[in-house]
């Protein structure tokens, strides 16, 4: 029985393995879970896991956080002995997080394929550290799974032979498809605070919005703004909330019409997402669901690895200026928003072609 070792660092990535062992464990092939630790908060991690029906993982690094260089350093220090260890035949990894290169750089060191699922996402941004970590992930990969066609076109340009770039849909969205119908009602998560007319969904996390204080300070203003219109549901960073309090912003959001929320599980997410009237945010999986969803996205980003998510769904990429922000909020309030359509491929069915892919090349 062939072993492809399965990796995840970080809270984006879990929702990408699950469907992703469970296909190749449905295949004949053994899918062993390495934790990196690179997002170490227990409750959340719990609560994804939970959500998910994820595997426990076999091996957890418990790296914790630090610089990006610390960080990637201590991830390759130690995979590097579960590699001995397991001796796969393959090592998967997911996104564009440090655990992703970092793992992808042992393992094609020492002469084991890698799988990078969700591969070609560019945003020509290199000053976006997931930016430098998509690029020489894919360089060193053997197997590239994308998620949209365009990614094809990015890889060549970079010199990628084709014949290792298989297109077979996201598996971000296989996670959704499986647990839509178990998420948790906005209502339930918002208690008292439930709004009858709709509320705008509002995610921060980016260090190029949140750690400018102009910039910071401009997109603060912004939901403030918002707020007036229509009420603000904000699960809130840690890391945001301390940037905006020691700017002294929080005063700007506070009040009846802005419900500021701890992180958030996944199934709660879900469904918050699910009832919002438009979502904002800079997340680059907050796009990809409120497309599946069909609920409007604008993303405070002056660019996207995502594409798909403009030209075929729901997302409109409105950068960082007050008034383009506006302009977008009050067209989806006035039109309903863009209204989409599911990309190609984004039937649920993503994990299960990688699976066949790989077990036929394994």
């Amino acid at each position: 029985m062939k072993t492809v070792l399965c990796v995840v660092g970080a809270r984006p990535n879990y929702m990408k393995i699950g469907p992703v062992i469970a296909a190749l464990t449905a295949s004949g092939i053994k899918a062993p879970l390495v934790h990196t630790g690179q997002h170490y908060d227990a409750a959340m991690n719990d609560s994804f896991f939970t959500d998910l029906g994820l595997p426990r993982p076999d091996v957890n690094l418990e790296v914790g956080s630090g610089t990006h260089a610390v960080q990637t350093a201590m991830i390759m220090q130690r995979f590097e002995p579960v590699l001995d260890e397991i001796k796969p035949d393959a090592v998967l990894v997911v996104g564009d997080v440090n655990s992703t290169i970092a793992c992808a750089l042992v393992a094609a060191k020492k002469g084991i394929k890698v799988v990078h699922v969700e591969a070609g996402l560019r945003s020509y941004d290199r000053a976006m550290p997931e930016e430098v970590n998509r690029v020489l992930t894919d360089q060193i990969s053997d197997f590239l799974f994308t998620t949209e066609r365009s990614a094809l076109a990015n890889l060549e340009r970079e010199g990628i032979d084709p014949a290792r770039v298989h297109f077979v849909g996201n598996v971000m969205i296989d996670t959704l498809k499986a647990h839509v119908g178990r998420s948790v009602p906005a209502a339930v998560t918002l208690k008292d605070a439930a709004f009858a007319d709709g509320y705008t969904l509002v995610t921060l996390h980016r260090p190029s919005n949140v750690d400018v204080p102009e910039v910071l300070a401009r997109l603060v203003g912004c939901l403030a703004e918002i707020a007036a219109a229509t009420p603000i549901v904000f699960p809130i960073h840690p890391r945001t909330r301390a940037r905006i309090e020691a700017a002294g912003l929080m005063a700007k959001l506070t009040g009846p019409r802005v419900v500021l929320l701890e992180p958030q599980g996944y199934l709660n997410m879900l469904g918050l997402m699910s009832a919002a009237k438009v979502v904002v945010t800079d997340s680059g999986g907050l796009q990809e669901e409120t497309t599946a969803l069909g609920v409007p996205c604008l993303t405070v980003r002056e660019n996207t690895e995502r594409p798909i998510t403009v030209t075929d769904g729901t997302n409109t990429l409105v950068g960082i200026d007050s008034a383009a922000i506006m302009s977008a909020f009050k067209d989806v309030l006035a039109t309903g928003g863009k209204a989409g359509r599911a990309p190609e491929l984004w039937d649920g069915r993503a994990a299960v072609r990688i699976a066949q892919v790989l077990s036929a090349a394994l």
